[in-house]
């Protein structure tokens, strides 16, 4: 059994407590403007998908994994600021979760994209690239310039944005056509869902006390 497949079961019962408070899925909106429809993968660095002969997984799944790399390599990014910042226990805890999951999950991915030879990119892609719910710079700098419940509730807010881009980013793939067959990326993908969603619940909660 592949270790994509071994996540979601890992997740299986802290997600099902989880969903039971979660909020309803949103689609992301773009902060910054930015048209990522119009955006070229050689704009963001990423070189052509070749796929080899008879492969069940295609373009939009080696596009899903690459760019999910990045979305993922911000919110660590974003996590890693509250131990400097005067974050709250709470969403320190918090906080570290989404850094320690997110980081085994770009490994995966990357352990995906490489079996399958394809370019994997690495964890400084996210200032390069850009997709539904990322940060803009400003945005960034307002994260890092917060101190505090202030830093909370910025956090909060913007981690809820960057993760229902996320589930437009799997909305996006399971409706191109023929993607999301690979057993692997559909695994992967659908625990994206259930588990940010279920954050997404938790964050709210949380926004709700502050």
């Amino acid at each position: 059994m592949t270790p994509l497949r071994l996540l979601g079961r890992g997740r299986a019962l802290f997600t099902f407590a989880a969903l039971l408070t979660a909020s309803s899925t949103a689609h992301a909106q773009n902060p910054a403007g930015m048209d990522h429809s119009r955006m070229s993968h050689m704009d963001m660095g990423l070189p052509p998908v070749k796929l080899p002969k008879g492969a069940l997984f295609t373009e939009a799944d080696v596009r899903f994994m690459q760019e999910m790399i990045a979305h993922h390599a911000q919110a660590i990014y974003m996590s890693r600021l509250a131990a400097g910042h005067d974050a709250s226990p709470r969403l320190l805890k918090f906080a570290n979760k989404i850094d320690q999951s997110q980081q085994a999950e770009i490994r995966l991915m990357q352990e995906w994209l490489r079996a399958n030879g394809q370019f994997a990119p690495d964890t400084s892609s996210w200032r390069q690239m850009s997709m539904p719910g990322m940060l803009t710079e400003e945005q960034l700098k307002e994260l890092a310039a917060a101190k505090g419940s202030e830093f909370d509730r910025k956090f909060l807010t913007f981690m809820i944005q960057h993760h229902e881009g996320a589930l437009k980013m799997v909305d996006d793939l399971f409706g191109t056509p023929g993607a999301g067959q690979d057993v692997d990326v559909s695994v992967f993908a659908n625990d994206v869902q259930v588990v940010q969603t279920a954050e997404i619940g938790t964050m709210h909660q949380m926004l709700n006390t502050l």
